[in-house]
């Protein structure tokens, strides 16, 4: 069963009618921004919402302004249009305090021709006495309005219940575990939008030359080769000192979220720039999150080259992310579509070690040879004794030593205990977690 099955709801209307809050409510987090400005929520956004163990993908599009020819305006119409070709239903979000709009009578006028369920959501009716306002909605002719008010979640379980019950027969609404989650992280104008167009072929997200037009994290369900996966396009991390916006703060907190949620993290560089102070940034939090890293040099088509250029690179990252030895490192090209197949490959292959397991037998004899070839340091005459190790954990691997004594333990003997595991297990592209267990014998 694949998420490409599964229900599709997309949340649409005019700008600042509160689709993002109820976009968030639904998805129980804060995905969407959510600001006073209308046209800050660009592109489509997914998310995975679950009712009554019903699980659905919800979309918040853009806003549509139907009569306006600015780039970006029109490019959010377009994703708003293929938001509501997808979706299987159709919420359409009104402002009950304002009334009726022009914009909102030709949303309607186009959502009628959809031949969709579509739902009809009256929102900020904050009180009863707001309630009359409900009522001039009917006039739109797309049936019965729900009112409710986003902020302050009243009337959302009935809403909820409407929607799934509008869900066409045949849909797999149960949960997926086999999905492989992927944040694509890095700099703006790195190249991440190219690189899921590319890996998707075809133009999912706005790709414009203005750097930071993907504001949000867009969420991406495919399959390919019978395995199923989830790309995260993450709003490119911005320096420090660009952070005036507010809008580009959120865009901050949504990369950690993305990594957040991901297994899998691809942390792409801009070749001609470099590895820069926000990319150590990023590869630190996907580091200390434990996810398995890919390491993705773009633009590798616009570097002169000689024999040497690949191991400057190499040895650059090296030098720079010290505690990321494992993380394996991609030359490609988005624009020459250069080595672009490698990045799915390396994706599933760090996948799977990231959540390998090995039997402890195994893992005891590698430990046991280890401590015979090196002993454990000692202190005041003290020596550590390792009795057995296990794995405890995975998504990242974690390995449990029994020792004799805390104290005794050493940073460089867990890096050369680590280097033996790795030498004999692999365990590519993920960090591996060390917990000690005091034992007494």
């Amino acid at each position: 069963m694949s998420d490409m099955n599964r229900p599709i709801v997309a949340v649409v209307g005019r700008p600042n009618v509160g689709k993002s809050t109820i976009f968030n409510k639904f998805a129980g987090r804060r995905i969407s921004i959510v600001e006073d400005t209308p046209g800050v929520t660009r592109d489509r956004i997914f998310t995975e919402v679950e009712w009554l163990n019903k699980y659905f993908t919800l979309i918040d599009t853009g806003g549509i302004e139907p009569k306006s020819d600015d780039i970006i305006v029109s490019q959010m119409r377009n994703q708003a249009m293929l938001a509501m070709d997808m979706a299987h239903v159709i919420l359409m979000v009104v402002d009950g305090k304002q009334g009726i709009t022009a914009a909102d009578r030709e949303i309607a006028e186009t959502l009628r021709r959809t031949n969709k369920p579509v739902i009809l959501v009256v929102n900020k009716i904050d009180s009863m006495s707001q309630y009359d306002n409900v009522y001039d909605f009917y006039e739109l002719g797309l049936g019965e309005p729900f009112a409710i008010s986003g902020a302050n979640s009243m009337g959302l379980g009935d809403l909820l219940d409407e929607i799934v019950a509008n869900f066409p027969e045949g849909l797999n609404t149960e949960i997926d575990e086999d999905t492989i989650k992927v944040a694509i992280t890095g700099k703006p104008n790195a190249g991440k939008s190219s690189i899921l167009n590319n890996i998707l072929g075809e133009d999912r997200v706005i790709v414009s030359p203005i750097a930071g037009t993907t504001r949000d994290a867009v969420d991406t369900y495919f399959e390919k080769n019978g395995q199923n996966y989830l790309l995260i396009d993450t709003a490119g991390l911005r320096r420090k000192s660009k952070v005036y916006e507010s809008v580009e703060k959120y865009s901050v907190i949504r990369a950690m979220s993305a990594v957040d949620r991901a297994d899998v993290v691809l942390i792409v560089i801009d070749a001609q720039e470099g590895v820069t102070e926000q990319d150590t940034k990023v590869a630190g939090i996907a580091h200390d999150e434990g996810k398995a890293c890919i390491f993705v040099i773009n633009k590798w088509d616009l570097i002169e080259k000689d024999n040497k250029t690949v191991k400057k690179y190499t040895d650059e990252i090296r030098t720079k992310f010290p505690f990321m030895a494992y993380a394996p490192i991609l030359f490609v090209s988005a624009l020459t579509n250069k080595r672009m197949n490698k990045i799915l490959e390396t994706v599933d292959f760090v996948a799977s070690e990231h959540a390998k397991r090995i039997s402890t037998s195994a893992l005891n004899e590698v430990i046991g040879e280890a401590v015979m070839l090196n002993q454990p340091p000692s202190d005041k005459g003290r020596r550590l004794k390792i009795y057995y190790g296990a794995q405890t954990d995975v998504k990242p691997p974690k390995i449990t030593l029994f020792i004799n004594d805390k104290e005794l333990t050493h940073f460089s003997y867990q890096r050369y205990l680590e280097n033996r595991i790795r030498e004999n297990f692999g365990f590519e592209g993920t960090s591996i977690r060390f917990e000690y267990r005091q034992k007494k014998r």
